[in-house]
């Protein structure tokens, strides 16, 4: 981080438990609004949704949105509802993405595709936004619904710009940033946005801006993961990117500097329709040896920075010490 008031302010890794310490009680009222949210009648959905919730993973974003209602401190309630609708959001997307992608496994469970079926896993994805915008409209607050939809638009057009890219390996640095903003940014930026429109209106544009910076660090810190840790930090196995053809920026940094050999087996890598264990390992270490890895994480920290800087106009409180917690928390989650 560039600024010495997060070196010495900040613990060098910020535990998640810690950051969530000013709204515990929130994110647990959190959780208790997302079960209300998706109850029905039917035992299929009631199976299926009982299975997410079990995978519904760390609460990140319900997070930062009760921390942005919370920077003025006077968050107002409907602010648990709207976490409620932002993580049944985020899972919804996720549900999608497994099908798409033919994931078998999500944080180390089963996926709603591999444990039920493709055509459930969608289904169960369209109820679950379709619950989630339910329960916005009850908040009756257009502004919120404004946002809220245009993010869903947003994720939409961003796993239709990953399916739409018929050469993945011309995919540029532009690409990649317009692709993350898309399915990551949008929505974190969306979480500190309409928190703060729950309880620090006066601060939403910078909440907002943080917002989009750390989302699009915190996809760049998510992609060198997959080049550089194990299943038990990710919830999935190392090189799953690779594995799925899919190229982030540690490939993309990498590739101008291959040789003519290291270009060759990542073109055959990518024209092998399941690559082997030996080809991940082998193109994994051409990107590291290449400087792949370090210029992503460099691009990572610019991102960080940019978050921080955002934080600059909120006032001195214990939500905005733990936004700036986020920060260290998303550059290094081996915490």
């Amino acid at each position: 981080m560039s600024s010495a008031v997060a070196r010495t302010r900040f613990p060098a890794t910020a535990a998640l438990r810690e950051i969530q310490a000013p709204v515990r009680e929130r994110l647990e009222a959190v959780v208790t609004e997302m079960r209300r949210v998706v109850s029905a009648d039917l035992p299929l959905i009631k199976q299926v949704s009982s299975h997410l919730l079990q995978i519904r993973g760390k609460m990140f974003r319900p997070t930062l949105a009760l921390l942005a209602s919370e920077t003025a401190e006077a968050p107002e309630e409907r602010v648990v509802t709207l976490a409620a609708v932002l993580e049944l959001m985020h899972l919804a997307s996720l549900v999608h993405d497994d099908s798409v992608d033919h994931s078998a496994m999500r944080r180390g469970l089963p996926t709603v595709n591999s444990l039920f079926s493709h055509q459930v896993s969608v289904i169960m994805g369209d109820f679950l936004y379709s619950r989630a915008l339910e329960a916005l409209v009850s908040l009756g607050d257009l502004d919120l619904m404004r946002v809220l939809t245009r993010v869903s638009t947003q994720l939409t057009i961003g796993e239709m710009r990953q399916l739409a890219a018929l050469d993945a390996l011309s995919f540029t640095e532009q690409d990649y940033e317009m692709l993350i903003q898309a399915k990551t940014a949008s929505l974190l930026s969306a979480a500190c946005e309409t928190g703060a429109m729950c309880g620090a209106v006066q601060y939403r544009d910078a909440l907002c801006r943080y917002g989009k910076r750390l989302g699009m660090a915190f996809q760049v810190a998510d992609d060198i993961l997959d080049y550089t840790e194990t299943a038990s930090v990710t919830g999935k196995p190392s090189g799953l990117d690779l594995k799925e053809h899919k190229v982030t920026l540690p490939l993309i940094a990498a590739l101008p500097r291959l040789s003519r050999a290291g270009r060759a087996a990542v073109d055959a890598l990518f024209a092998t329709e399941t690559p082997a264990d030996d080809q991940i390992v082998e193109v994994i270490a051409l990107v590291a040896e290449h400087g792949g890895i370090e210029d992503a994480r460099r691009r990572g920290e610019q991102f960080a920075r940019e978050a921080e800087e955002a934080l600059d106009r909120l006032p001195d409180t214990r939500a905005r010490a733990a936004l700036a917690d986020a920060i260290l928390y998303v550059m290094d989650r081996r915490s």
